[in-house]
Parts: C-alpha cells; structure tokens; sequence
C-alpha cells in the first residue's frame, strides 16, 4: 500500500472514507443522506498547523467493524474524462456533481454552478472524485491564481481559484449543509461572521525539508516537494525567514511570528539544526513567541498550538463573548475545554467566578498558568493538565470547547455534560465534526441555537465555526 491514498470501508448502504498519510490519517462520515469530504495527503503540513493535543480515535468514527474493507490509493486513475455541471460546495472543499448516471462526483477546483470537464481520479460504485482539465462555463467568483509555487503544484491554498470576497459565503455554504445532512437540523441557523485579511495573515507555518537542507510544501495529494522562497498567505517577517532559511537532521520545520514583538522563531525535530537565520531569531523547541489578542498578552511555546493569526483570534473571542453575553460570568464557574495558552480563559471568562481550564499539552498547560496568572493569583484559575476524558468534572454554567480538527467523541461529551452547564459553546474548524458534534451534544440534551461561521483561513477550504448550544 502507498503512503498516502483512501481507504474505503462498506458498511451496506453506508461507506466511510478515509484518507492517510503515513502515520497520521483523517476521516469523514456519511449516512444515507451523506455529508461528503475529501481530504488531500498534502494538506498536513500546508494547510492548518493544527498541533492541538488530542488526537484522532477509532471512537471518533462512530462505527462498529466493517463487513467488507476495500482499499485503494489514490493515485489507481482511470484516466477517463467527462463534462460536468457542479452545483454546490461540499465539507473538504470540492464541488459536488453527478454523472450522467446520477453518481456523485467530487470535483477538485471546481465552483458551485460550473460546467467543466474533468479528469476521473478515483472510481467508485456510490462516488468518484475528479479533477478540472478545463472550465467551459466559469463562475464569476473564478480567479486566476496568481501564487507561482500554486503554478507548481504547491497543495497548500486549494482554494486560490476563488475570489476571496467569495470564499467566506461558500464555507457558510458547507457549513449549513453538514448540519442539515448530518445532524439533521431542518434549516439550520448559521450566520456568515467576518474574514482576515486573504493575503500575509499566517503567523505560523510548517515546511517541509529535503535531502540537501531546502524547504518548501508539500504538492496535491502527493508528499513531493515544491520548494519556495515565499509565501503570499504568510505573514512579511515569516516571508523573510522564508527566503533564506535551511535544514538539516529534520523532516519538517515551523517557522512562527509573535506579533506581539515581532518575534521571529524557528525550530525543527529534535535534534534539527536550523542555518540561515539571524542573530535575533531564535531557534529551538524551547522557544516561544508573544501575541496580544483583546488586550491580553499571551506566552505561546514553540509546543503550543494557536491560531493563525492574533487577528483571527481576536474574531473567535469576539463571537465566544457574544454566545456568552446573556449570562452573567461574574456569579458563573467556566470550563475551558482544550483551552491551549488560555485564549478564552484570560479573555472571555477573564471576569468569571472561577475558571477550569482543562489541556493534555504540557507546553500548552505552561503557557496557560502563565497567561492566567492574575486570574491564578486571586483564586479564580486553574489549570489542569489532562486528556479530558480523564478529567473528573465539576459543576459549572459555562462550557467553552475549542477541540482539534477531529472534534469531540461521546466520551468527551459525556464528560462536559457532567457539569451540568446549561450553555455550551463549541468552537470548530471542521464542518463535518462540528455536524458530528452537534448530533453528539443533542443526544446529550444540547439543543443547537446558532452558528457563526468566520474564514480565518482565507485561499484554502478550512472553516472556523462558534456554535451556541443551550441545555433543553
């Protein structure tokens, strides 16, 4: 078996995907009226840094042992092509189509209401997926790319064909549907929030290295390399590392900004040695950056997931604080699940009664008791280090959920709901999870109230959602 591809499990009428990449794999669920996605083996380390602590398990799937496993990578092409008419955008970033015997099709670089001819990459009994060899009737919210590393290949904004002002409604879009779908909510309330700035907004990036110590991206679906000196989504100061930088005794490096003080830093695997950089950059696992988000200055380790930029936290504080704005925090005890450096702990429920901030990460853990040392000082922090599953819960008003990409299992939601908390606010950057957690939470006796979607990731298909649930 390759190294990356899909795997294919049948269970009857319904079917998982999954796509894996080494030792790190994602997944997506359907039904019989299925939410559909697909994933690229390129997009780890050019898409979303996301290097929250909890990882992907098999209860996530929420499935029992398949009857039939059918494997195949995805490189088996059949190589024939076909015009298509698309009619909507779907959890991953594809169009969706159908065939002229009424299969769906998932069309990489296609738009919503776009006839286009493409080339079969993979095919299936229920589906197939495809990519565009030529656009005959192009949507008005088509651009050209104008990125030169995308020229060649680079995976890591599949959705530099979309203008950007577009892009934000097309992942409300996806986001409407995965509830509707999945979770079944008849007409969903999903609002459309706001977007950063499309270009030189990532404070953070992971590169790959090759054999000579030179870095670039990983290309679509495949982990060859395309190697560049610049990067129109990243921030200016990390273009400047960019330019220069090189490595060795390391697959991959992250290069990151604090904003706070322009502070530049870079670290690779253990052992790694980074050249290139200067004298005021500094280097190493045990490094760490400062941003300022809502006033509030943050310690972020080298270890320590956070977001793409000061500015898209600053826009997911905001909307926490408005699905908390009825509740008075001052009487109120608030638990900050996956709560990382502590970005809605020292923000949001800065004046909160009492906050538990529950994290597996120790970096994460080391930054939070730092961040939230005033708050720490008086009594009304904590900060515990611990997968959350094995946490034991205490009551509380509040929830805030900011989990990884994977989102929460019903352990996990199990364990939230034990609080007691009659409102619950997910933050997620999936649409396909969130639609999972949702069905989760309203099972659990959560009911769905709001979702407002932001694009914090403009030029790729990544979403980022802040959800209300109220306890019925």
């Amino acid at each position: 078996m390759s190294d990356a591809g899909e795997v294919v499990v049948e269970f009857g009428d319904e079917f998982l995907v999954w796509a894996y990449r080494s030792s790190r794999c994602r997944c997506s669920d359907t039904e019989e009226d299925p939410v559909y996605r697909r994933v690229d083996s390129g997009d780890d380390v050019n898409g979303v840094d996301d290097t929250r602590s909890e990882p992907m398990r098999r209860s996530d799937l929420d499935a029992t042992q398949p009857d039939v496993l059918h494997v195949e990578t995805a490189y088996d092409r059949t190589m024939e092509s076909d015009e298509l008419h698309t009619s909507h955008m779907v959890v991953g970033g594809d169009a969706l189509a159908r065939d002229a015997n009424g299969r769906v099709v998932f069309v990489a670089g296609a738009l919503p209401e776009e006839t286009v001819r493409v080339r079969y990459r993979t095919t299936k009994k229920d589906f197939a997926t495809a990519d565009v060899i030529e656009v005959i009737a192009a949507s008005p919210s088509r651009v050209e790319p104008s990125c030169e590393a995308w020229q060649r290949g680079c995976g890591g904004c599949d959705w530099q064909h979309i203008e950007p002002q577009a892009q934000l409604a097309f992942k409300a879009d996806m986001v409407r549907e995965a509830l509707a779908r999945t979770a079944k909510i008849d007409q969903p309330v999903v609002t459309i929030g706001a977007s950063i700035e499309p270009w030189g907004y990532r404070t953070t990036v992971r590169l790959a290295v090759d054999p000579s110590g030179r870095v670039g991206f990983r290309s679509r679906r495949s982990h060859d390399l395309v190697l560049t000196q610049a990067c129109p989504v990243a921030h200016p100061l990390i273009n400047e590392m960019l330019a220069v930088v090189t490595a060795t005794r390391t697959d991959e490096i992250t290069l990151r900004v604090g904003l706070g003080n322009d502070e530049p830093a870079a670290w690779g695997d253990t052992g790694g040695e980074i050249f290139g950089l200067g004298m005021g950059i500094t280097h190493g696992v045990h490094t760490m950056v400062h941003e300022v988000v809502a006033g509030h200055r943050f310690q972020v380790s080298a270890g320590s997931f956070f977001q793409s930029s000061p500015a898209a936290a600053e826009l997911l504080v905001q909307s926490v604080a408005r699905a908390c704005a009825d509740i008075d925090l001052r009487k109120a005890t608030v638990i900050d699940a996956y709560g990382g450096v502590g970005l809605f702990a020292a923000t949001v429920a800065s004046g909160a009664a009492r906050v538990v901030l529950v994290e597996a990460s120790p970096s994460a853990c080391a930054d939070a008791r730092h961040n939230l040392a005033v708050q720490r000082a008086d009594g009304r922090a904590e900060v515990v280090e611990r997968r959350l599953e094995d946490w034991e819960p205490v009551d509380a008003q509040v929830v805030i959920a900011d989990p990884a990409r994977s989102g929460l299992d019903k352990v996990a939601v199990a364990v939230l709901a034990d609080t007691g908390a009659d409102r619950f606010v997910l933050v997620s950057c999936d649409a396909g999870s969130l639609a999972r957690d949702t069905r989760l939470l309203r099972d659990a006796g959560y009911a769905h109230r709001g979702t407002e979607v932001f694009d914090v990731f403009p030029n790729t298909s990544h979403i980022e959602a802040v959800t209300r649930f109220d306890r019925v």
